[in-house]
């Protein structure tokens, strides 16, 4: 029997989970049972679960049917715990290292009934703050039961930053109940039948506020659920505290506080619910209010509390609006002047987007304008296939103009015809985000295609890397992502990654990448023809040098001399070398040229590269992931693996699970290199992780997604011109 069992209801947290699961497996405390309940998890949770369970036997899944809600889950979690004491986590937060040691042998000393711990706020935002409780820890007494030491109920009321002994549990015979505030009959249940609580001053739980899901941030009825809640609880504490009356004022004074504070949360109720959820508190206030009166706050929280006991909801309005009013006085600052050509230009994109959406235009762009490439391409074309009645139309920088395919329509950025397509187009469709002044209009689809599987942390996952972060501003980026309506995901562990970086209400198409299509169909004389192309000698090896950039350095840097490389490999030998897009000025659709080292980095469509080449060597570029649907060796050169996974935070360790044969060092490579020993198994297992979508269709199945196209029906052919836009644009 463990001494801890800690329960863990999971539903909808496939981007959490992972590390609230490993926070407590790897702990050097090993006497822990964990009970995970699947409630019907919709996403990849189960399988998470399924997962670690074959790696450590204390982790004991319990799968429902389907969904209960946390608080049911709890129970059907406790039915199965086994330890002394029950610690119930949610599935989004993580224990800090070393708390399960601190609290056993904290429960070893005192004997408590009930050990409270305290914990950190780590927001979305990447601020981390610490709890209140500290203060309130360091006057508690040793041991103490509730009703002698009263401020023990302002302490945040949740189950989370309790460890409750299992027999009391059970001979109090609890259960949460289903819906929202289910903490509360069992934070001040616990509390008032405890003989002997005790806490531990120490930060135990990483409490993730999460920007979505969190009943804490959703508006809605369900937060009326917390006058049954508090209900519950008061009937709970006069039948199992030893001295009800010395409590009833402190509780009391609390649970008029939580009730404003949940009132005061434009997240929570708004609208013409404000003035019931207010009725109620009243309701609430005279019913419970002690005999004797309660200790009140002075101040504005005093006098918030003396108007829900008088029921004046119109003061207490004019009163919040007041504040509100003095509030953003106080946070208004001189913005900067843009420049009138901007002004104006942002001024005809709003009247534009007052006027009526063009029903079949797909504005394209990839790269932030830089031409004609990527996932968006590879929809263009299949969408010209599956519903010609749309017109594709590209944004592009006026120096990309050049480097655009024959019969590619485009606007160029910065003009009239690009704002009118920017507001106007019913569909956009990008690889990265469109300017941060873009509004969506309602009726309008954003498909973010993204770029590449994740081999470094994106999004909100980089909060917890900030020497890495070259846009530090996480709230923007997430305003720009909540434009999506869908995300596309190359694989289920992109799919994962994705739910954390991006917490988003868009919609997840784990189709494969679009842009993989053309490698997985791609044959033997596509590969010669592509050499021919390149003007590559028959007969040569053909390497494709292709490193990613780091964060940490302003310009190109080659880790790998090419030069040499080009000497110890010999004639017969040809290296393609691609400089990262961010070094990358200019469109030059220049020749490959000759000789044995070969400057690709302006060459536009990658995939003509990956077809022409013999073997790939990279580092951390997210071009891997493409390059292995074509079976082909890959290595890894990665002489600064620490610095790089340190700094910029990657999602597995490449070391452990790479695409191919990997080498730390230049003498490595070159062993590598000329041994062919490419690491065929690690090759496979690579393959059968991040391609298996990869089978020729995925853009196939995001245009018949995305564009709502049937097997069977295929739209009118529309055209439609106007002066301004390279070949074709919005209607004016």
């Amino acid at each position: 029997m463990a001494v801890i069992s800690v329960v863990v209801p999971v539903h909808g947290v496939q981007g959490y989970l992972r590390r609230c699961l490993e926070s407590i497996l790897d702990q050097s405390f090993p006497d822990v049972q964990v009970v995970a309940v699947d409630d019907a998890s919709p996403d990849a949770s189960g399988s998470i679960l399924a997962e670690y369970a074959t790696r450590d036997q204390r982790l004991h899944v319990v799968t429902l049917e389907t969904n209960i809600g946390q608080g049911p889950a709890r129970n059907v979690g406790l039915k199965h715990a086994t330890g002394d004491y029950v610690w119930f986590l949610d599935a989004d937060d993580w224990l800090a290292p070393g708390s399960l040691e601190a609290v056993a042998a904290r429960l070893q000393e005192t004997d408590a009934d009930v050990l409270l711990v305290d914990w950190v706020r780590e927001s979305w935002t990447g601020r981390v703050q610490a709890s209140t409780a500290g203060k309130i820890y360091a006057e508690a007494p040793e041991t103490f039961a509730m009703h002698t030491w009263t401020p023990v109920i302002d302490v945040l009321h949740v189950a989370w930053n309790k460890v409750v002994r299992r027999d009391l549990v059970d001979r109090l015979g609890f259960e949460f109940d289903p819906g929202w505030y289910e903490d509360l009959p069992y934070t001040y249940g616990v509390l008032a039948a405890a003989e002997r609580i005790s806490v531990l001053d120490r930060s135990c739980v990483h409490y993730r506020q999460r920007r979505l899901g969190a009943a804490t941030r959703t508006i809605g009825e369900g937060h009326f659920a917390i006058f049954p809640a508090w209900t519950r609880t008061h009937e709970l504490v006069e039948i199992w505290s030893a001295e009800p009356a010395a409590v009833r004022p402190v509780l009391f004074q609390r649970m008029v506080w939580h009730f404003l504070k949940v009132l005061a949360n434009k997240n929570r109720v708004h609208g013409a619910k404000r003035r019931e959820f207010y009725a109620q508190i009243h309701e609430m206030y005279q019913r419970f209010l002690p005999p004797g009166g309660h200790p009140a706050p002075s101040g504005a929280e005093g006098l918030k509390q003396k108007l829900a006991g008088q029921g004046r909801f119109r003061t207490f309005e004019a009163l919040r609006a007041v504040n509100r009013w003095k509030s953003k006085l106080r946070k208004t600052v001189r913005q900067p002047v843009r420049s009138a050509r901007s002004a104006l230009w942002q001024s005809y994109y709003r009247l534009q987007l007052r006027l009526p959406a063009d029903e079949n235009l797909v504005l394209y762009s990839a790269y932030w304008h830089r031409g004609y490439a990527c996932n968006p391409a590879a929809i263009y074309e299949k969408a010209g296939e599956l519903a010609p009645g749309l017109r594709g139309v590209w944004a592009v920088h006026a120096d990309r103009v050049s480097g655009l395919p024959p019969g590619v329509d485009y606007v160029v950025s910065g003009t009239r015809a690009y704002y009118r397509a920017l507001a106007r187009a019913k569909y956009l469709v990008n690889n990265v985000n469109w300017p941060d002044w873009a509004t969506k209009r309602r009726g309008s689809v954003h498909l973010m295609t993204h770029h590449g599987t994740p081999l470094k942390v994106m999004g909100l996952d980089q909060v917890q890397y900030p020497a890495g972060v070259k846009d530090p501003d996480f709230p923007a980026q997430m305003r720009r992502a909540d434009r999506w309506d869908f995300s596309i995901a190359a694989n289920a562990f992109t799919t994962e990654r994705w739910a954390s970086a991006y917490p988003c209400k868009h919609e997840t198409l784990e189709t494969g990448y679009p842009r993989n299509d053309r490698l997985a169909r791609a044959t033997p004389e596509d590969t010669a023809a592509m050499r021919e192309r390149l003007g590559i000698p028959a007969g040569a090896r053909v390497v494709l040098y292709a490193p990613t950039h780091r964060e940490w350095h302003k310009e190109s840097r080659m880790v790998l001399d090419v030069e040499d490389l080009a000497r110890r490999l010999g004639p017969g030998h040809v290296i393609l070398v691609r400089a990262h897009y961010f070094y990358v000025k200019g469109a030059q659709r220049a020749a490959v040229g000759a000789g044995e080292v070969r400057d690709v980095s302006h060459y536009p469509v990658v995939e003509d590269l990956y077809l022409a080449s013999d073997v790939l060597i990279t580092d951390y570029s997210s071009l891997m992931f493409d390059y292995a649907v074509l079976d082909r060796p890959i290595v890894i050169f990665a002489p600064d693996w620490e610095a790089y996974r340190s700094v910029r935070g990657t999602y597995f360790d490449l070391f452990e699970e790479p695409p191919g044969a990997v080498a730390a060092t230049y003498p490595e490579l070159l062993d590598v290199l000329g041994g062919g020993d490419f690491g065929d198994a690690a090759r496979q297992a690579f393959r059968q992780r991040f391609c298996h979508l990869d089978d020729g269709g995925a853009a196939e199945r995001v245009v018949r997604r995305v564009f709502a196209v049937t097997a069977g029906a295929v739209a009118s052919r529309v055209e439609a011109s106007v002066p301004g836009a390279g070949r074709i644009a919005v209607k004016p």
